[in-house]
């Protein structure tokens, strides 16, 4: 286990609408470690991305913490820092949003795109130099730097979240939220940008917490996995340990489903029955009992606790102990 650089504790968020309240996340905790990359899986409307937004603070949590350690050593409190201290802690921490076409400015060129952080929390910097780092950061990403004056509209779908990558670069940040970072992208494309994040982790030892749908991305990708069910973490583990011997029956149905590029492999697959809950009425007890073929009554009136399995494997169900659910097979039989 290398040193934490990222503790997210007992996140919530909850949004308020007139007449209701949607609980998106429910006290949501798991470490990240430097130089690690975790992935969060999930259903769509399962909270994913907001949690991606909360660690970052576009979005304010209701409750919780997220507690950074510099690059000085010292661990600060993201969420309950001032003007000063989010000034400096938000160089170390950037985003690369879902999709290319809306999260770049129209109106303006890449080199302004790519630099606006840089203007931002540097504005003594000569324009020189904000040049200088914006074909150093663009070169990075494999983005042709004489095109730099072009607009996005110019630019293909990969070729414009490459310009989103740079812009996260271009700060130096320790941490990075890729959120659906390759999911708009052709499956080529993907592969192109899948392998771009890797080699920049290793170049300039990126921490990543990588956010996707893509479960077979996910797995390449990811030192550790953590999956959402109803904006709650139901389980979280190495990669290797989660895909080989899922716990959760969530993540057994989730991992079942995925497809395999093998005509003789025999999968078993799991179909959950059922639609996902209301977030504004969720379940009572376990949020995932309704759809679940081994609920019974406890169940349904007491939410389980996320605790340690071993191998530091947690898992938020009654049963996992007593069922020993096995793990899906891979291998063509």
């Amino acid at each position: 286990m290398t040193e934490t650089i990222l503790r997210v504790d007992h996140i919530t968020k909850v949004f308020h609408a007139k007449k209701t309240h949607i609980r998106a996340l429910t006290d949501v905790s798991f470490n990240v470690g430097k130089g690690e990359t975790i992935g969060i899986v999930g259903e769509s409307g399962c909270g994913k991305t907001t949690l991606g937004r909360c660690i970052v603070r576009a979005v304010e949590a209701s409750d919780g913490n997220v507690f950074y350690t510099g690059k000085d050593g010292v661990e600060l409190d993201f969420l309950k820092a001032g003007r000063k201290e989010m000034k400096s802690i938000r160089k170390d921490i950037q985003m690369i949003f879902q999709d290319p076409y809306s999260s770049l400015d129209p109106r303006m060129t890449v080199l302004d795109i790519i630099s606006e952080p840089l203007r931002a929390n540097y504005p003594e910097m000569s324009r020189g130099e904000v040049e200088q780092r914006v074909i150093d950061a663009a070169g990075k990403t494999g983005l042709n730097t004489t095109y730099l004056k072009r607009y996005p509209h110019a630019f293909s779908g990969g070729q414009r979240q490459r310009i989103g990558i740079a812009r996260a670069l271009i700060l130096n940040p320790a941490v990075i939220v890729c959120d659906e970072a390759v999911s708009a992208l052709d499956v080529s494309i993907q592969a192109q940008v899948i392998n771009l994040l890797k080699n920049l982790q290793r170049e300039m030892d990126l921490t990543y917490i990588f956010i996707s749908h893509d479960l077979s991305v996910v797995e390449y990708i990811s030192d550790r996995v953590g999956v959402m069910y109803l904006g709650k973490l139901v389980e979280y583990a190495g990669t290797q340990e989660l895909y080989s011997r899922p716990l959760h029956p969530y993540t057994e149905a989730l991992l079942s489903a995925v497809p395999i590029a093998d005509p003789d492999a025999e999968v078993r697959r799991l179909p959950l029955a059922g639609e996902i809950p209301n977030p504004a009425n969720p379940p009572g007890g376990c949020y995932f009992h309704p759809r679940c073929a081994y609920a019974d009554k406890r169940c349904g009136q007491t939410a389980p606790e996320f605790r340690d399995a071993g191998k530091g494997h947690f898992i938020a169900c009654h049963r996992s102990a007593e069922l020993n659910l096995r793990g899906i097979s891979y291998e063509a039989k």
